[in-house]
């Protein structure tokens, strides 16, 4: 399991449209998202609610205590909301240590209430942990002896009888309502594959559950399965992390794409640069170059695995070449190519749109002064690592081929090796 975590506005657009097909529990929950781009005429057209109710606008940027920060409003007109927004958008703020600027929004109706409860369901190995409490919000963790909890086994439901324990301190005329959503909610959390979520607080409008403050996490190993179901979810980078533009475009292939492509930048100046077919093996590449002692002269992480068409390949080892070859400053940097043993990928074929990319950038490899060093085995493998020779001889770069008899780690030594002789 992969947990994503998703934005606000996602969880709950998610447990609107869901508890209504799962539960028949039509939520009267509202929402819109506000990012540099919005224009807010336009959202108005597409929203009407919000000019005819009170708002509330908050950050939605998977950080918490927002209210504690003193980065919610409440009871504003849209007027305020965008006064609101504009001033912030963009700012930087500290959370917990770490500076960001805030880039989204969500906007919703301001509700006035008295109660305040706590719900949250966390996937486990062999089931679903559910917590609730009836005194929930900005003061729960001072309260977390009041939180009641039950654990529900994996394939099994959320029966009445192992919800009665959470319930049971709730006056009798707003059990049955409560019971009856928690429920509904576990039908979404599994039939999605949530691994999280948590509403802190939800409360009751005229009677009916409803949820103010909410965040949510996807196993994103199941879009293949939910892909219609999730419709279009976003899954932010953490806050705090900025991407760099190689960084975005290859957030945005992987967001469209069955295969994974990958790519952190660590150090732009570093001078050991990896394309490593597999998590794993790219975990390892990354592992041996700091075991030698040369982390700090590793460039990035990166893994591209899962299949990926030519195209994608292409525009992948174009984005992170340009990584690679950026200002050069007249010392040597090496470039490690390949991967483990696959075991069904034609690696001849995954590696046509690299070759494709590296005949591209001749020259910005050569001013970099960039030694290749490529290790890869699997089906086809002999044709592919005799394309990456002939490559090498035809545009005139070092390009050092290795197949499965060589090590992954002893090739990361090579690389140490190149690089330690002065220019």
């Amino acid at each position: 399991m992969a947990r994503k975590k998703i934005r606000e506005y996602d969880s709950k657009r998610l447990l609107k449209q869901h508890l209504k097909r799962l539960a028949s529990i039509d939520l009267a929950l509202h929402s819109a998202q506000v990012t540099q781009d919005t224009d807010f005429d336009a959202l108005a057209d597409k929203e009407p609610w919000l000019n005819s109710t009170r708002l509330v606008v908050k950050p939605d940027m998977l950080f918490g205590k927002r209210g504690k920060s003193g980065l919610v409003a409440l009871n504003l007109d849209l007027a305020g909301v965008e006064a609101f927004v504009k001033e912030r958008l963009g700012r930087e703020v500290e959370m917990d240590g770490t500076k960001a600027p805030i880039t989204t929004f969500i906007v919703e109706p301001f509700i006035p209430h008295d109660s305040e409860f706590y719900l949250s369901l966390v996937s486990h190995r062999l089931g679903v942990e559910i917590s609730f409490s009836e005194c929930g919000g900005i003061e729960i963790e001072e309260n977390w002896e009041k939180v009641k909890t039950v654990f529900v086994p994996t394939e099994q439901p959320l029966t009445a009888e192992t919800c009665a324990p959470l319930i049971a301190t709730l006056p009798l005329e707003i059990r049955g309502k409560i019971e009856t959503f928690i429920r509904g909610v576990f039908s979404v959390f599994q039939d999605l594959d949530f691994s999280l979520i948590e509403m802190n607080p939800f409360t009751l409008v005229n009677g009916e559950p409803y949820p103010l403050d909410m965040r949510g996490e996807l196993d994103d190993t199941a879009l293949f399965k939910n892909f219609q179901k999730w419709g279009n979810v976003e899954f932010p980078v953490p806050f705090g992390r900025v991407m760099t533009p190689a960084e975005e475009s290859i957030h945005k292939m992987d967001e469209k794409t069955g295969a994974s492509l990958k790519l952190t930048i660590l150090n732009p100046k570093g001078r050991i640069w990896t394309m490593v077919a597999g998590g794993g093996a790219s975990v390892i590449y990354a592992d041996t170059v700091g075991d030698l002692g040369y982390a700090h002269e590793l460039g990035n992480y990166a893994e591209y695995s899962g299949a990926p068409s030519e195209e994608e390949t292409l525009h992948y080892a174009r984005a992170l070449i340009d990584c690679v070859t950026a200002n050069p400053d007249g010392r040597r940097r090496a470039l490690l190519i390949g991967g483990g043993i696959a075991n069904f990928t034609d690696v001849a074929a995954t590696f046509n749109g690299i070759i494709r990319a590296l005949r591209e950038k001749e020259s910005q490899l050569k001013a970099a002064k960039v030694h290749i060093f490529v290790r890869r085995g699997g089906p086809n493998y002999q044709k592919g690592l005799e394309r990456m020779r002939t490559l090498g001889r035809d545009i005139g770069i070092p390009i050092e081929v290795f197949g499965p008899e060589a090590s992954m780690t002893g090739i990361c030594r090579n690389a140490i090796d190149y690089i330690r002789v002065a220019a």
